[in-house]
């Protein structure tokens, strides 16, 4: 029979050098997106960036604009001031075929994992080309079944974010990566920036853990650090989250990033967390591990005066205090009544010896 974790293990995969899923740290994914604003020397800066803070991967967003998108194509949020359409916008983020190479390369010379989410068939085949180890599928691409499709059939992982899809969508989108044996991985993800606590939703990720039988994680547009851990907490076997330089920053998704500081204080408390769930305490042998602390911390039972030896004790004769390297707090009923073989003095710390019943 085959246990709960073995069937989970049996969906790991491997991205780069990361194995993701059951038993493996979260991965976790800096996601530029288009913090560059379109300049190539910010898009390696931000790789320079992310690399110190210990993150496994950095991911961009590669955007050909006449591939995806109209001149019709309605602004998510008004942002721009140089751009008179969200068409623009695009065509401004766009990277050629040589620099996207380069960015990759930085990224390999830097540790990183590089990962770029495509949105059109093009960008798939220029990512193709620039040697992506897996696919990135954005919120609103889910639907998108003839994208999904031409990128399972590269055999490489493929993880879906689920932010802008019905179950409806997401069971199809699942079902293409399967039909064409493509690894696969799911994100919680609340489409919103930032988004508020009480829509990120981390009940989900059991859900489409039992629904899916995949590695899961959150996609996180908080801007916070606390959601992240907290779904890493939960099990997470992912985790992206949006950087920026600065929330001074320009771009439509600098409220809903972390900045590089906070990017790294969170890879820390992701690593922390992990720790502390991979290393269960017993407390029936915690004691014995803190043998010394007990010693200074706890209490013993002392005299309250100065006592003959052949007097019988009282309660009144008695006190508890530290340290606790005399007779334990828990005798205290039993020695009352009991006579002293010795004289002793007040604060004297009671002994086994001391004492005759």
């Amino acid at each position: 029979m085959t246990s709960k974790h073995e069937a989970d293990r049996a969906t790991d995969f491997v991205i780069g050098n990361r194995s993701v899923g059951a038993g493996h740290e979260s991965f976790v994914v800096a996601e530029v997106a288009q913090a560059h604003d379109g300049s190539l020397g910010a898009a390696h800066a931000y790789i320079d960036a992310v690399a110190d803070t210990g993150v496994d991967a950095v991911k961009f967003q590669t955007h050909i604009a006449s591939a995806e998108s109209t001149p019709a194509e309605p602004w998510r949020d008004p942002f721009s001031r140089q751009d008179a359409t969200r068409y623009d916008y695009w065509k401004r983020m766009e990277f050629s075929s040589a620099q996207w190479e380069g960015l990759a390369r930085h990224a390999e010379e830097r540790g990183l994992i590089f990962l770029s989410s495509p949105f059109s068939r093009e960008a798939v085949d220029l990512l193709e080309r620039v040697g992506v180890p897996a696919w990135k599928v954005g919120a609103g691409e889910i639907p998108h079944l003839d994208l999904i499709e031409t990128i399972a059939k590269t055999g490489k992982p493929v993880l879906l974010s689920n932010g802008l899809c019905t179950w409806d969508e997401l069971d199809a989108a699942v079902a293409c990566a399967r039909d064409h044996h493509a690894p696969f991985g799911v994100y919680q993800c609340t489409s919103a920036y930032p988004c508020p606590p009480d829509k990120i939703g981390l009940n989900v990720l059991d859900e489409l853990r039992g629904r899916y039988r995949c590695p899961v994680g959150l996609s996180d547009h908080s801007g916070t650090l606390f959601a992240g851990l907290a779904a890493v907490s939960l099990g997470a076997d992912m985790i992206e989250v949006h950087v920026t330089f600065s929330r001074q920053c320009f771009g439509p998704d600098v409220r809903a990033s972390l900045t590089i500081e906070e990017l790294g204080r969170f890879v820390e408390g992701v690593r922390f967390i992990e720790t502390v769930l991979a290393h269960p305490v017993d407390k029936g042998t915690v004691a014995g591990d803190i043998h010394e602390l007990r010693a200074i911390f706890t209490r013993s039972i002392v005299a309250t005066k100065d006592l003959r030896a052949g007097h019988r004790l009282t309660r009144q004769d008695l006190a508890l205090k530290k340290p606790g390297t005399g007779l334990p707090p828990a005798r205290l009923a039993e020695v009352v009544g009991w006579t002293l073989s010795r004289d002793v003095s007040a604060d004297t710390l009671l002994a086994e010896e001391d004492l005759k019943s």
